[in-house]
């Protein structure tokens, strides 16, 4: 009988990603506080050498021997091949660039493996502050091989929330009071922190991309929390535009409350 989907990635994928996303970690983190070579990429972006050379690593390992696994990462030049395929490794080799270069933690590398355009094994590894997240969907997400879980709260007053200033300002005047918490770089680990409870809520811009979610949207809903649109609707991956619009996550019962409580953001959002 042919291996499902999921018997795949729990006997190859899982393994291989665990082992590569590691091996990319220890690599940035070498160079981490050093002098890099940097340069700006587009309008508002920053790259630098280790941004390269962690996405090298990666391709490397987790697309070489043969491997049918398409590829879609933030420092790769786009292929269309991807579109085709069933599967696909999407990758942020570090999130947080200007964390990185600034010397701060709140970066991460991050990596899925996308099946039919959902995330079926994920993770994210923060190495200046070991912390090694992982998931498999159906089979709960962890941080450092310990369960993770959202938070159970329904209510989003007096909620820990992170995000665009924007946004915390719009739902202030939802007359709800929360507690902002301090910026996070890295928009995967922002969503991580509520995977694991350490934050309420988080919001996403407006201009995310497919390698900045698809490792922490695992996360979130293998912790017993939602990802979504501000319309409530859960993201698909690996589409011809990579990109997506604002987002909320959140544990379950809390972001039905806020998806409610936010309604009016949709024709105009921020």
């Amino acid at each position: 009988m042919p291996a499902t989907d999921n018997e795949l990635v729990d006997a190859g994928a899982r393994d291989l990603l665990v082992n590569a996303v590691r091996e990319a970690g220890t690599l940035a983190l070498k160079a981490f506080r050093g002098t890099i070579k940097q340069w700006a990429k587009g309008r508002s972006s920053v790259v630098c050498e280790i941004d390269l050379a962690v996405d090298e690593l990666l391709h490397e390992r987790l697309t070489g021997s043969g491997s049918a696994y398409a590829w879609l990462s933030e420092e790769t030049e786009d292929d269309p091949v991807r579109l085709n395929a069933k599967t696909v490794w999407i990758v942020d080799p570090i999130d947080g660039t200007r964390s990185y270069l600034a010397g701060r933690v709140d970066w991460a590398v991050s990596a899925a493996l996308a099946i039919d355009g959902r995330p079926e094994v994920a993770a994210l590894f923060a190495p200046a502050t070991e912390e090694f997240f992982f998931a498999t969907a159906g089979g709960g997400a962890t941080l450092n091989g310990v369960p993770i879980a959202a938070n159970s709260t329904t209510s989003p007053v007096g909620a820990k929330v992170a995000g665009p200033k924007q946004f915390l300002k719009r739902l202030a005047e939802t007359n709800t009071k929360v507690v902002p918490m301090p910026r996070i770089g890295s928009l995967a680990l922002r969503l991580a922190r509520v995977a694991q409870g350490e934050l309420d809520i988080a919001f996403a811009g407006t201009n995310s991309h497919d390698w900045d979610l698809a490792a922490a949207d695992l996360l979130v809903h293998e912790a017993g929390g939602a990802l979504t649109t501000l319309a409530g609707q859960v993201l698909t991956y690996n589409c011809p535009e990579p990109v997506h619009g604002a987002l909320i996550a959140a544990g379950q019962n809390c972001h039905a409350t806020v998806i409610e409580r936010t309604r009016t953001w949709r024709a105009n959002p921020a």
